[in-house]
Parts: structure tokens; sequence; C-alpha cells
């Protein structure tokens, strides 16, 4: 079994596992279909079995089915697990439809996800997002009353600019950092990677495959149910030239005896020592695999292979992550 190496978050957080298990994708988000609820509840467990404490839910993945779901997982072994949870999304019938910042929600919302995760404390609380809807200082400071009331114990933010990160982090130390990062969406290297190096903050990396662009697995056209649709990286001329690019991933990946899986989060994973990939997962079998992907070094040459292939902007169209 893979010995899953243990990482400060962040110059003065916690020790955690270098690699964290995103839940996401175990609950019905954005009409994604229900999954054998059984099945991920021992994806969860088997994690933890395996070294890997760091779960990452939100409070409105499935409307508070991801919480109860990871409550379930970690009843009577709370101690194994480090528990991450995301919120400010309002969602109805599936469908997002802003954000509420306001600390008397934010107070509202801790209570409901103790409840339904079953436990005192949520190691790692953060807004999924800032729109400048609530003054930050009124969202961040919220958080550490929170945290001076022992409901939270570190600060978290996702998916904000590196002026904004300087800001939240003035306001209360920001422990982790939780933003997209993969071969194909690599503009936070710019500004606000070094900024998180800078301040001592830990990055929690999803998206590592980059809705599975990096998979091998995607031909073109998709599937018209296919949610990617929704992206001009997936539309017409450039999905086929994006998975031009993704061939050179699949042929590195065949010469070294992996997965383009396992490819695409080893090299996130080979960016540093404080940037955990965050990989989704709802299966048991998929555990092996992508534990693996963390002991694959790459050599120089491949390095340059990809870093020369998979340069910023050689990705046409966006995601939601070019907002």
């Amino acid at each position: 079994m893979t010995n899953i190496t243990k990482i400060n978050l962040g110059q003065n957080g916690p020790l955690v596992s270098k690699l964290g298990l995103g839940c996401m994708r175990m609950s019905p988000v954005f009409g994604s279909p229900v999954r054998d609820e059984t099945e991920s509840i021992a994806t969860i467990q088997s994690a933890l079995d395996s070294g890997i404490n760091f779960l990452n839910t939100g409070d409105f993945y499935g409307a508070g089915h991801n919480e109860l779901l990871v409550g379930k997982a970690i009843k009577g072994r709370r101690d194994d697990a480090f528990i991450s949870v995301k919120f400010g999304a309002i969602f109805y019938n599936s469908q997002m439809l802003g954000l509420d910042l306001r600390p008397v929600a934010i107070k509202n919302f801790i209570n409901y996800s103790l409840v339904r995760l079953g436990i005192d404390t949520i190691d790692l609380y953060q807004p999924c997002r800032l729109d400048n809807s609530v003054p930050m200082e009124d969202v961040i400071g919220t958080v550490a009353d929170l945290i001076k009331e022992g409901k939270v114990r570190y600060l978290g933010v996702s998916e904000i600019t590196a002026d904004q990160l300087r800001k939240a982090n003035d306001i209360h130390p920001v422990t982790a950092l939780e933003i997209g990062y993969s071969l194909a969406d690599r503009q936070i290297e710019n500004d606000l990677l070094p900024v998180a190096k800078e301040l001592g903050i830990g990055v929690v990396a999803f998206a590592n495959t980059a809705e599975g662009l990096l998979s091998g697995d995607m031909k073109a056209p998709l599937e018209p149910d296919a949610y990617q649709n929704h992206f001009t990286r997936f539309q017409g001329e450039n999905l086929v030239k994006n998975l031009e690019k993704v061939e050179v991933l699949k042929q590195i990946a065949r010469d070294k005896g992996i997965t383009p899986t396992q490819l695409a989060i080893a090299w996130v994973n080979a960016q540093g020592n404080h940037i955990m990939p965050l990989v989704s997962m709802s299966r048991r079998s998929r555990l092996p695999e992508n534990m693996r992907a963390m002991e694959i070094v790459f050599t120089p040459e491949e390095i340059n292979a990809l870093n020369t292939n998979f340069a910023p902007g050689a990705i046409l169209g966006g995601t939601y992550l070019q907002r």
C-alpha cells in the first residue's frame, strides 16, 4: 500500500495528507446523479484507512447530502479526519442562484453543518467565493469569530484573486487556499500562487484533470448532455485542438507505464510541497490508482515537454475557472 506523505497545511498549519479526497461527486450537484451511498461511505473510510485524512465537502453539495454522507463515514473515528467545509453558495433545483455571505447567514450555515457532520468543530472553514456583496472584513471576521468560539479551527479561502488573498490574510491568518490548478489551467501561476507561497498559505488544488480533458478518455464531439459543453474549451474546433495537445500527455503516460490521470495528478503534486492535489472519487477502486500517482517522479525532459506543450494559454477556450 502506498504510504501517503504528510505535510503542514500552510507554514504554520496542521499536519495533513499530501493527497486530499474531494467528496463533492458523491452527491447530486448541478443535476448529477445520486451515487451509491454505501460505496461512497466505504470510499471515504478506505481513504482514511490509507492515510488520506483531508476530506473536502461543502454545505451546498446536494443540499446537505454530502455533509450527512461524510458524517456517517467518520462516525466513531473523528480524530482520523481533517474536515474542510465550503459555505456561501445558494442553490435551488440544482441551479446556483448566487452567494449569501452575510455574517448572520454564515452563523446559520455552520450550525447546520456541525449537526449534519456530527462534530463539534470544523477543521477548515471557507467561503466558496467572494463577490463583494458583503465587505470582506465581515466575511473573514465572522469566521475569525467562529474560530474564537471553538466552532472552527482554521480559516480557508477559495477561488479568489491575489489581492483578495492578501486582504483576507491581513484580517485573519489564512491557512489554505482552494483553487483549480492543472496543466490546462495555469493562469494562477502569475500572481496567486506566488502570493500564497510568500504568505505561507497552503494550496489545495482541485480539477487536476481539467474537467476530464486530461484524463485521456475524452473524444470530440462530446455527448449532447455532457456538462462540459457549457464551456468554450470543449466546443467545436477548440476541443479538437485541445485534444491534440492531450496526445502528448498520453504518450508520456504510456512511456512511463501510467495513466493520463495519474500523470495529471503527479504534475500538480510536483509543483511544490505546499500544494495538495484534491482528487474527487466515489469508488474504492479508484483509490490505489490515485494514491500511486503521488509516487510518480518526472525527468527534466518530461517536465520540459509537459510545460512546453501545456504552456499558459496553450489550451483554447475557457471554463468557469477563467470567469
